[in-house]
């Protein structure tokens, strides 16, 4: 609507010109009824007779529009944060999820915003739930949880093609929140739990293997030194009595006891 080029007629050139003549005669008075503030983020879509004015629309600053021939809408170009309701999806592998989003957007043609759609904010909205939902109706649970980057991404691109005709850019959007229901969020605390669990008996093997290798190699370097073993109940027992205990309890070879009643009997 906004690229055509038809005229008023013979009969709107009539009224536009007798429209021009009141505002002389009527002058200065009309002149406030004539001249239109626009402010700088605002732009003002300029209709005559029904039909735009212009192909761009005017403004910011003072603007000229005749009375009862010229009508004007004001179109607000400031960034738009458009919150998406929480919407319940299926996902590829059948989990029910309610996710929510924002959407953020600016209208870059006030005209085609104006002649194109009804309502550009209420339609965006609309549009940007459906796809919403058609986007993550297509992912499973995890790639949901863990690519939402790469989804907004998705949304984006879809938004910004459909909105194109409305005068619309899609600057972001951004993934919310996702709430699954309670019986998946246990199943999944459980599932972490249980690998945490494993990783944590995988460690512990590990551990108890090298314990065993590094208590082989000293048993082997005790065996070549006899007097390794005693120097090792000494070193012990200090350990022992650092922690203040009351009762420490000494090992003895055997082979002592045997020399001790060997001396006895001699005697």
């Amino acid at each position: 609507i906004a690229n055509r080029q038809e005229g008023i007629g013979v009969c709107g050139w009539i009224l536009v010109s007798l429209s021009f003549f009141l505002v002389l005669i009527t002058f200065p008075i009309s002149i406030w009824a004539c001249i239109k503030v626009v402010r700088e983020y605002e732009r003002a879509v300029v209709f005559r007779l029904g039909r735009i004015l212009s192909k761009k629309a005017k403004g910011p600053g003072m603007i000229f529009v005749l009375p009862c021939t010229d009508t004007f809408i004001k179109v607000d170009l400031r960034t738009v944060a458009c919150k998406i309701p929480p919407q319940e999806i299926l996902t590829r592998d059948a989990v029910t999820a309610q996710v929510d989003g924002v959407v953020h957007y600016r209208i870059h043609s006030a005209v085609s915003a104006v002649a194109n759609v009804t309502d550009v904010h209420s339609a965006t909205l609309l549009l940007a739930q459906a796809a919403l939902r058609n986007v993550l109706g297509t992912q499973t649970l995890a790639q949901l949880l863990a690519g939402r980057e790469e989804i907004a991404h998705s949304i984006q691109a879809t938004l910004d093609s459909a909105t194109e005709q409305w005068g619309v850019q899609v600057a972001r959007v951004e993934i919310k929140d996702i709430r699954i229901p309670m019986a998946m969020q246990r199943a999944m605390a459980a599932e972490a739990e249980a690998a945490q669990e494993k990783k944590a008996k995988v460690v512990a093997a590990e551990g108890e293997m090298n314990a065993s290798k590094a208590l082989q190699r000293a048993s082997m370097v005790l065996a070549e030194s006899p007097a390794g073993l005693p120097l090792r109940y000494l070193q012990t027992l200090t350990a022992v009595a650092a922690q203040n205990n009351s009762t420490i309890v000494f090992p003895l070879p055997m082979n002592m006891f045997g020399s001790l009643g060997q001396k006895r009997t001699g005697g």
